[in-house]
């Protein structure tokens, strides 16, 4: 009883830990729902949505995929907060690096929409084959795959991985600081992991399944002890799946465009509604 008053760190981080992964699991229960109401004509970059409602589709898919692997950052956060509250220093709730946090990969998801718009845009008014479209969305999944081994990923990934070195060494008090940091340890989150988002697109952005990997293999690489070789792993596969895509191009999902022709690849790479 005594320890548990002089020391209510164990409990914060434990309340902490909670709200985060009940709001990823509500996150997730709303995702499935949507996607099992949505037909294939939604199967397109925009999902057939209207920009805000892309926007608060792309915000919960973040909390949903983002939160788990960003829990130890945001629990070493209030680790350190939780000492300076104790020295009488002025203290700064997580949420507030939290919120910074989301906000980057909320602008991310404005870019998103704004791709996937052009995208639509250049399928509806461009003579495209499906087969194109299919081999387009294979060289994405061996630029991703290839992005794994890249100096900039390994820089991002560094820092994500070790959550006490970054708090350290980019500390800075207040509110003000609190938002700076979360918003760079966004920042480095976004580079790491946005070509596992891009790849969503030919993947199919609604894709529950590949949602799922793609937040198992981001929770892995920057929680694991052995995440960096599960990140070149994934690069070698990534890399295998775009080869063949590219040879094959119906090995990827149907994409619609805006005017809700779907794009089925057959033997022949022929575009069928």
């Amino acid at each position: 009883m005594d320890s548990a008053t002089t020391n209510p760190l164990p409990l914060q981080r434990n309340i902490i830990l909670t709200l985060l992964i009940t709001v990823a699991i509500v996150a997730w229960a709303a995702l499935a729902r949507q996607a099992a109401g949505m037909s294939m004509r939604m199967a397109s970059p925009t999902m057939g949505m209207a920009a805000p409602v892309f926007l608060a589709t792309w915000v919960i898919m973040m909390i949903a995929m983002m939160f788990p692997a960003a829990a130890p950052m945001i629990l070493t956060f209030h680790r350190v907060q939780a000492a300076k509250r104790q020295r009488g220093e002025p203290f700064v709730f997580a949420w507030v690096f939290l919120a910074s946090y989301l906000l980057v990969w909320t602008l991310a998801g404005v870019v998103a929409y704004a791709g996937g718009a052009a995208a639509e845009f250049g399928l509806r008014h461009a003579n495209v084959s499906a087969s194109v479209v299919g081999r387009a969305g294979g060289a994405l999944l061996v630029l991703a795959g290839v992005y794994q081994f890249s100096r900039l990923k390994d820089l991002c990934l560094s820092k994500c991985r070790t959550p006490m070195t970054f708090i350290v060494t980019m500390w800075r008090d207040g509110v003000g600081g609190a938002i700076k940091m979360g918003t760079v340890h966004g920042g480095f989150c976004l580079g790491c992991c946005w070509l596992l988002f891009a790849i969503l697109f030919p993947l199919g952005i609604m894709n529950i399944a590949a949602m799922a990997a793609v937040t198992l293999l981001i929770f892995a690489e920057k929680t694991l002890p052995f995440g960096r070789q599960i990140a070149s792993i994934a690069g070698v596969a990534l890399v295998l799946y775009g080869a063949a895509a590219l040879v094959a191009p119906q090995m990827l999902p149907p994409m619609t465009v805006g005017n809700g022709m779907t794009m089925l690849v057959g033997p022949a790479g022929a575009v069928r509604t």
